[in-house]
């Protein structure tokens, strides 16, 4: 894998983290959007270390 690629991967699954962390301290979160935020997190997280 690019190094390039690498890191922008990296950097997406940072911010869908602070996007999911940020959901679920609201007072009501939405729990369609958390699972939503889950599962591209753990695609990133997949296509990370496939490579």
């Amino acid at each position: 894998m690019v190094a390039s690629h690498a890191s922008a991967l990296q950097a997406k699954h940072a911010r869908v983290d602070a996007q999911l962390r940020e959901e679920q301290g609201r007072p009501m979160p939405d729990e369609v959007r958390i699972h939503d935020l889950k599962r591209q997190k753990l695609a990133l997280k997949d296509e990370l270390t496939e490579h």
